[in-house]
Formats: structure tokens, sequence, C-alpha cells
């Protein structure tokens, strides 16, 4: 073939080669704006999913865009929350308020991280101001409740909690449970084992996967001089949550009380065991000394038995 006609064909073939391309590089072209609104979604979508910390760099680059994006600090603040860093929430709060003064929810939350700083007396003016601002929100009261509880006032916190279940829906079983739990837990505290029990009941029947209901239950059955439904329910709260290492030493405890002394020594020694992994060294030195004592005690006994 003479390059002419080398050409000739090389020339036909690129020609609808070219016309079949075209439709691609015709269409218009359409640059979309990301906004302040889009990185929120994306920023919300990934507290969905768990996923906390990317969240919060979502939740960043909606504010880079707008500063003054009141909710952006909100939801922020709550992947603070998350990551118990408290000081940050407490911030994204703060400045979520200054935007919005009628913010419930940036003083439910604000209220929050102060509770779990300890600042109980902080905690409640926060709480009370969600309560201002939304007088059937069960969750104000709840939180109050504890927050007054962490001050000791156990008294006032039943009167929240009380409140709060006036307030919950009905159909939110696994919240209510919480409620009955931490009101049992506030009767404990007032020496009223009776009525803290049937809390105690009550949170179990709502939650039976609830593992501190069992374990409050535990030390009520304790108190009442019923070790073997202490062991009944610490053995519950093990189960449910295996590396639970008071749940060991009470259990061992009311094991000893009835007699079980080898059943005792082994919970003392598996709680041991979970404090030193745990990082815990104050409770775990107290629980070697508790073994000691108890080693002492059980050759002390055997001792005067054989004689």
């Amino acid at each position: 073939m003479s390059n002419f006609w080398r050409l000739l064909i090389s020339v036909i073939v690129a020609f609808p080669l070219t016309f079949l391309t075209l439709p691609a590089h015709s269409s218009p072209i359409f640059i979309t704006q990301i906004t302040a609104g889009d990185f929120l979604e994306l920023g919300v979508d990934k507290m969905r999913h768990g996923d906390y910390q990317e969240a919060i760099k979502n939740f960043n680059q909606a504010i880079e865009l707008e500063k003054d994006f009141a909710v952006v600090y909100s939801d922020r603040c709550l992947a603070y929350l998350q990551l118990q860093d408290y000081h940050q929430a407490i911030a994204d709060c703060t400045q979520a308020i200054n935007f919005a003064p009628d913010n419930s929810e940036a003083y439910l939350n604000r209220g929050l991280a102060l509770y779990r700083q300890g600042d109980y007396p902080a905690a409640i003016v926060d709480h009370n101001r969600a309560i201002a601002l939304k007088p059937y929100d069960f969750r104000a009261y709840y939180n109050r409740g504890l927050a007054r509880a962490g001050e000791g006032k156990d008294s006032e916190a039943i009167l929240d909690f009380n409140l709060a279940l006036t307030q919950i829906p009905r159909i939110t079983s696994l919240l209510l449970a919480d409620i009955y739990n931490d009101r049992g837990l506030a009767h404990f505290v007032l020496q009223d084992i009776q009525t803290a029990m049937l809390d105690f009941n009550l949170a179990i029947r709502l939650n039976a996967n609830d593992y501190r209901a069992y374990f409050n239950r535990g030390c009520a059955c304790g108190r009442n001089g019923d070790d073997f439904g202490a062991v009944r329910d610490f053995s519950q709260v093990i189960r449910l949550n295996p590396s639970n290492a008071e749940a060991y030493v009470n259990r061992g405890v009311a094991h000893y009380r009835l007699g079980y002394h080898l059943a005792a020594i082994a919970d003392l020694q598996k709680a041991s065991e979970y404090y030193e992994h745990q990082g815990k060294k104050v409770a775990y030195e107290k629980t070697l000394d508790l073994l000691k004592n108890l080693r002492q005690q059980i050759s002390s006994v055997t001792e005067i038995a054989l004689f």
C-alpha cells in the first residue's frame, strides 16, 4: 500500500474516532460549591457511624466556611463528649449559646460535660436553664438528678428522677431503666433499701442486660443479709461484663459470708488481676490486702477447728 492510501485510511479512521469522542467533551461543566451545610451533613453522618474524629474534621470545615453556624458548634460538642474531651465540649456549647441563647440542647450538653468534670453546681445551673427552655424534656430532669446525686443531695435527686419519669415517652424502655436504676441508687444511699430494691427490679425488668442494675441490686441484697441473692446478681454482672472487677470483689465477700472460702479467694484473685490489668493501682492493692486478710482469717478458723 502506498503512503498516500495509508494516509487516507488513517484520516478516515481518525475522523470517526474524533467524532465519537466529542459528546464526552461537549457536555457543560458544572462547578458545585460545597457549603457549610454540606460539611455539617457529612459530620452528622460520621457521628451516626461512630466516627467522631472524622466528624470533628467535617464540623471544622463547616466552621471555616461559616463561623457563626451555631448548630455546628452544638454538634461538634456532642462529638467531643463522645471522645471524653469535656474541655472542648464546654467551649463549643458556650460558643453555640453565644450565637443562639435559646439553644436548650447546648445547655443540656454543656451541663452533661460539666457533670462529667465533677462540677455539679455549674451542671445544675445549665440543666435549670434547659428546663426553663423546654419544661417537657425528661433528659434535663434526669441529668439534673444525676448532678444532685453527685452533690450528695439524694432526696432532691429522687424528685428529679420522678419528674423525668413523668415526661419520658413510654416507648424508651432502656432510658426508663436508667432512671429507675439511678433513682434506686439514690434510695440506696438514703438507706431506703426496700424502695431501692423495687426500683432495681423495675430497671432489670425493662432492660435485662443492664449490668449496673444487677450490681446495685446485688449490693442491696448484701446490705439486707441476702448473700445468696448477692451472689446471684454479681454473677449476672460478671456474665454481662466479664472484666468487672468490682463484681468479683463483692461476690467474693458474699461467698466468704456463706462459708465458700475457696470461691471467695478465687473471686478476689480474679478481681486483683483485672484491677492490675486496668491500671487501677489503689483498688489492686486494696484487693490484695483483702485477700491477705481473708487467707489469714481462714487459716485461723482452720487452726481453731483442728484444736
